[in-house]
């Protein structure tokens, strides 16, 4: 499995060469680790909301999220355990509000646009593994 995580790496840092340049105003490129723990932290969220509502996506999410930490783990120094944490905290966090708010909310067209944008960037995170 260690090498697994070691070519999942190396492909994610090899994607971020790879994409279009930033406009000249941006300041610099994500951080690839950052970018991992968040989407991990998002994918928790997910998994979560689905226990709830649609069990049977849950697994295949969870399975996401498993592959996002494995390759996590491989990414950070031991020292960076504070700092990751933190990011997955946010990001659950955040997931969680705009899958609530798609969910619960009394203004239809509030809830659309949330619901596109938790779907957004649940489609970014996975956009980021091989398959």
């Amino acid at each position: 499995m260690g090498a697994l995580k070691t070519l999942s790496c190396v492909l994610l840092l090899a994607s971020t060469l790879v994409a279009p340049a930033l406009p000249a105003f941006a300041t610099a490129q994500p951080d690839p680790l950052r970018l991992i723990a968040t989407c991990t932290g998002r994918m928790s969220a997910q998994m979560e909301f689905q226990w709830m509502f649609d069990g049977a996506k849950a697994d295949a999410t969870e399975a996401v999220r498993d592959r996002m930490i494995d390759i996590l783990e491989a990414m950070m120094s031991p020292d960076q355990g504070r700092d990751v944490l933190n990011w997955r905290i946010e990001a659950k966090m955040a997931q969680a509000a705009l899958l609530s708010r798609a969910v619960f909310n009394l203004d239809k067209r509030d809830a659309r646009r949330a619901q596109r944008a938790a779907q957004q960037k649940i489609g970014a995170c996975r956009s980021l593994l091989l398959s």
